[in-house]
């Protein structure tokens, strides 16, 4: 009789628990978010896009190899190039409302507190932030396109991490700070990528114009001190006062932190110790035909240490010719 009230009072002690989640959850997202963009399109909950963001990964690391196992890769040309001058007309978009917005004009690089109000200016602001969220999602062809074309070594851990969170990321962005501060990091991010778009576009027309591309390595540096810029951008909020939340400082900052170490580690791997590795080539090669050439003369300076010296050998060759 204990132990079935015992079990009892921990059931309901578990269920009060569970009340209070549920409802400090409901609380955070219908009283304590943005209530400007509450009804927009998947902003009502973080559920729908983590819904997306795992076929996602579903799709390019598990079902798209199955599917493209015993199929011939895509020529995706045309394609290609039409996808990646959307998303630089896209950028180029984006990162001018960044600007009009007040970055460079009137924004406070060092404390830029969100505006709550609903005037024409502040809303065409908010609506930038969501449209930057939604670029997220049109980002997944990247890896998609890598799929069909059977370039799975390009779905690389980076690579889809990065792909895989980002929306997730700027949701909670839009649904709680879509402005101020926090859109320092758009700002930076689509400048970055108007210039990535464009690598890629000209890489698509093919190897006539892919042997003049050889900036890609900057490009990766360029993305890294993009990271750099945010982190200390994001952090410097902890030792000023601002009317800024906390909680977003360091969940941007953090970021900052992942997507700097996963594009480092990138960019040691493709170019640094691909540098290294081509240099070992030619070392081992040179020292290779060293030895050849030395096994090569070694019978030549044999024969004449068994023989004559190497005077008497020139002196018979010039008896030889001159009695012909």
């Amino acid at each position: 009789m204990h132990r079935r009230v015992d079990c009892l009072r921990h059931y309901s002690a578990k269920m009060e628990i569970l009340n209070r989640l549920v409802a400090g959850y409901h609380d955070l997202m219908d009283n304590k978010s943005d209530q400007r963009v509450k009804d927009w399109f998947l902003m009502s909950s973080p559920f729908p896009t983590l819904g997306i963001c795992l076929t996602y990964v579903f799709i390019v690391k598990i079902l798209g190899p199955k599917l493209m196992e015993n199929r011939k890769p895509f020529e995706l040309k045309n394609v290609l190039l039409w996808y990646n001058l959307f998303q630089v007309i896209f950028s180029c978009w984006l990162f001018y409302e960044s600007i009009v917005s007040g970055w460079f004009t009137t924004y406070s690089f060092r404390c830029q507190p969100v505006d709550y109000s609903r005037s024409p200016d502040v809303m065409r602001t908010v609506n930038g932030c969501w449209w930057y969220y939604f670029s997220k999602f049109t980002e997944f062809f990247d890896t998609i396109f890598f799929v069909m074309r059977k370039k799975f070594d390009h779905v690389s851990k980076l690579h889809v991490i990065h792909h895989g969170i980002m929306p997730m990321s700027v949701w909670f962005g839009v649904k709680f700070t879509p402005g101020g501060h926090s859109t320092f990091f758009g700002m930076l991010n689509t400048f970055v990528h108007i210039i990535m778009y464009s690598y890629y576009m000209l890489a698509a027309l093919g190897p006539q114009v892919q042997k003049y591309l050889w900036w890609k390595k900057y490009l990766t540096a360029l993305q890294m001190i993009q990271f750099v810029l945010v982190f200390f951008h994001a952090f410097q909020l902890l030792f000023i006062d601002c009317d800024y939340p906390r909680a977003f400082v360091w969940w941007i900052g953090m970021h900052a932190v992942l997507f700097y170490y996963l594009f480092s580690d990138f960019y040691k791997q493709a170019y640094l110790k691909k540098s290294k590795n081509a240099k070992a080539k030619v070392k081992v090669e040179a020292d290779s035909y060293k030895s050849e050439s030395k096994e090569r003369k070694l019978p030549l300076l044999n024969g004449f240490s068994t023989g004559s010296s190497l005077n008497d050998v020139r002196q018979r060759m010039a008896g030889a010719v001159a009695s012909q």
